[in-house]
């Protein structure tokens, strides 16, 4: 029954496998939908949703995306070593002493404290190079960002130092996602909007105006201005239930994404267990029959979440195997019986497809009682990614 992939190292446990025809069709989706006088940014953020930032990033750019959007400078600075040029743009929170890293890779950054401000004016001045910045508005999410009052003070402190450049004038929704009423999220874009006009009538004019996520990109052509920001959507994953529905509320035709990612492993021990056996810690689950299980070396290290303990599937041979016992931090067992045929080093698959059979990363999300996201998101990044 083995179906250990071609090239996979003999020792990997465990690994990811990268769709690059998925990868591309979803970026060519959103390419029409945005349009080509627009800017693309693919967000690769948290090692690409969990898909591999390098792998991601190199088939994204290939594909014609024209910025990568990630986290950390540590991201932004992995991705310059690989080799990538595109313009990079750190999403999250620089310190103070990473900035002079990140202005000598040439990493665009978020700004919303004056310290920042005047630490990479300095560094700017000192080696000689240009710093540009974006900076984030306060719209309602209430993280990172600056408030309207704040935005002209503070854009005249960037425009006395000549090394700084403002490039860019960004905000985030915080509700867009897990609604079907969208009222605050408009409001959000109308304070914006006004943010701009405000500024516009300063003789203020931002290079590039992003405020749109994946959910908004389906949604709203009116958040696109000139630069769209597309995260979960990448990967093939829906943001929620919600951005569907919605999407057919406002007739709308639903992108026909494509999942990007698998997760597959191989079986580590097949054993023989009496009727009345104790499976895993805490003797949560026990035998009904004799049954032949499975001994999977995945667990919570590895991002498979405790929460799936006697309530998620594995797929070996086409087939549905149930996860029974608690997720160590290790190892999973799954029952087989039912199966022919398995043995030593078939593989399982933890996400994707089997035959006729598959499981996704929404399904261990609603089984988890969490988002498709946080599923991607926390396999471990030390498991091989190979784009496929």
């Amino acid at each position: 029954m083995k179906n250990i992939m071609n090239g996979m190292p003999e020792t990997a446990l465990s690994w990811v496998e990268v769709s690059r025809t998925a990868l591309r069709h979803n970026i060519r989706l959103f390419r029409d939908l945005i349009g080509p006088r627009r800017e693309f940014m693919a967000v690769v953020k948290a090692n690409a949703y969990g898909h591999g930032i390098g792998e991601v990033a190199q088939v994204a750019i290939e594909n014609g995306v024209d910025w990568l959007g990630v986290n950390s400078l540590e991201e932004g600075l992995a991705l310059r070593r690989l080799g990538v040029a595109a313009p990079i743009l750190v999403l999250g929170y620089v310190p103070l002493e990473g900035l002079e890293d990140a202005i000598a890779g040439g990493l665009r950054f978020i700004v919303y404290n004056p310290e920042t401000v005047d630490k990479a004016a300095a560094v700017a001045k000192r080696a000689k190079k240009e710093a540009r910045l974006h900076i984030k508005l306060e719209t309602g999410t209430h993280r990172q960002g600056i408030t309207e009052k704040q935005l002209l003070p503070f854009v005249r402190r960037i425009r006395k130092h000549p090394g700084l450049v403002l490039e860019g004038l960004t905000s985030h929704f915080a509700n867009i996602e897990d609604t079907t009423n969208f009222e605050y999220s408009r409001r959000q874009l109308d304070a914006y909007k006004a943010a701009v006009a405000r500024l516009r009538a300063e003789g203020i004019i931002f290079p590039y105006k992003h405020m749109s996520c994946t959910a908004a990109a389906m949604l709203f052509p009116e958040t696109y201005f000139n630069l769209v920001r597309v995260g979960i959507g990448l990967y093939g994953l829906w943001p929620s239930k919600e951005t569907f529905l919605s999407c057919k509320l406002r007739k709308r035709r639903p992108l026909a994404l494509k999942p990007a990612l698998a997760w597959k492993t191989r079986i580590a021990q097949v054993k023989v267990i009496p009727k009345g056996a104790f499976v895993g810690y805490g003797g949560t689950y026990r035998t009904t029959r004799r049954t032949l299980l499975a001994v999977i070396p995945v667990g919570y290290y590895d991002g498979y979440g405790r929460s799936l303990s006697n309530s998620s599937h594995v797929l070996i041979g086409g087939r549905r195997a149930a996860v029974v016992g608690r997720v160590a931090m290790d190892f999973l067992m799954a029952d087989v019986t039912d199966i022919p045929g398995v043995g030593l080093e078939d593989e399982a698959v933890l996400i994707g497809k089997s035959g006729k059979e598959q499981i996704t990363a929404g399904t261990l999300a609603a089984l988890a009682g969490t988002i498709a996201y946080e599923i991607v998101a926390r396999i471990n990044p030390e498991i091989p990614r190979i784009v496929v």
